[in-house]
C-alpha cells in the first residue's frame, strides 16, 4: 500500500480524513474531539502519536474543534495558510509555536508525501483542499467550495480517489426552514457544492484519469446519501462513464469510519 485515505468523519458536525503512506500518518483537519479521532483510528490501529501532521482546510469550527487538543497532547505540527493561521491563533491558544507550520500554495514534504495545497472558493479567510501524491500514487481532498474552475479540476487530475463535497439539493435547501441569508451563503459561489455541482465535478474529474470518487461533507437537512448518489452516478452514466467500471463513487459517513481506500 503506497497510498490510502480513509474519511473519519464529513459533515456540517465534524470533519476529519485520514491520509496514510509508507512512511506517514496524516490528519486532514480535526473538526471533532479528540477522543472521537482517537477512537477511529485506533479501529485502524493507527495510534496518535503515529501522526505526523495535521493539514488544516479553513478556520471554521466543524474543521478545528479537536485541534488545539490533539497537537498539544501529542506533539503534532499543523500546517496552514497564514490567513488561516490569523483565525486560528486566537481561537487555540495552546498550540505550541514549534507546531505552528505556516505553509503557502507551494508543494511540501510531510515524510514520503507531496503535499499541494490547492486554493478554493469558501466563505473562511483563504480555504485550501489537498492534493497528496506518495510513490506515484495521488489523492485529492476537494470539500468546502462554492464552485469547481478548471485550475481546480487541473490540480486534481489523475488521482486515484478525490473526495468531494456534495452538500446538497438545491430543491431540497430552497423548501427548507434555513433562513434566506443561509441559503443564499450556501448557493453563492463561496459555499458549498450541490449534488449537481459534484456530479458536474466527478465527470470532468473523470476525464483527467481519476477513478474513484467519494461524495463527503452531505447536508443532513438539506441532502440524502441516496439521493447524491443517485445524482451523480446518474449523471455520469448518462455522460457514458459507467459507475462501477469507469468510476467508483462512495458515500463518506457523517459520524466514523467510512473505509480506508488504497490509491490504486
Amino acid at each position: 500500500m503506497a497510498l490510502s485515505i480513509a474519511p473519519l468523519f464529513s459533515g456540517s458536525s465534524g470533519n476529519s480524513i485520514f491520509i496514510r503512506s509508507k512512511s506517514a500518518c496524516i490528519l486532514v483537519d480535526a473538526g471533532v474531539s479528540c477522543t472521537k479521532i482517537r477512537g477511529e483510528l485506533q479501529k485502524m490501529d493507527v495510534r496518535m502519536d503515529d501522526l505526523d501532521g495535521i493539514l488544516v482546510t479553513h478556520e471554521h469550527i466543524d474543521h478545528i474543534r479537536g485541534l488545539s487538543t490533539l497537537s498539544k497532547k501529542y506533539d503534532i505540527p499543523i500546517y496552514a495558510n497564514a490567513q488561516t493561521w490569523e483565525q486560528l491563533l486566537p481561537k487555540l491558544p495552546n498550540i505550541q509555536a514549534k507546531n505552528v507550520r505556516e505553509i503557502k500554495t507551494e508543494d511540501f514534504y510531510i515524510n514520503d508525501v507531496c503535499v499541494q495545497p490547492i486554493e478554493l472558493s469558501h466563505d473562511a479567510a483563504c480555504t485550501y483542499g489537498y492534493a497528496l501524491t506518495s510513490h506515484g500514487k495521488k489523492v485529492s481532498i476537494l470539500t468546502d467550495l462554492g464552485h469547481v474552475t478548471r485550475r481546480i479540476i487541473d490540480m486534481a487530475a489523475g488521482s486515484s480517489i478525490v473526495l468531494l463535497e456534495s452538500n446538497h439539493d438545491v430543491e431540497m435547501l430552497n423548501a427548507g426552514p434555513y433562513p434566506y441569508r443561509l441559503k443564499h451563503r450556501i448557493l453563492s459561489g463561496k459555499g458549498h457544492l450541490s449534488n449537481d455541482a459534484a456530479a458536474q465535478a466527478a465527470f470532468d474529474l473523470a476525464t483527467t484519469g481519476v477513478r474513484g470518487i467519494i461524495l463527503g461533507h452531505l447536508s443532513i437537512n438539506n441532502n440524502m446519501e441516496a439521493l447524491a448518489l443517485q445524482t451523480v452516478s446518474g449523471f455520469l452514466n448518462g455522460m457514458g462513464v459507467q459507475v462501477g467500471r469507469h468510476m467508483g463513487v462512495a458515500l463518506a459517513k457523517r459520524d466514523g469510519i467510512t473505509g480506508c481506500y488504497d490509491a490504486r
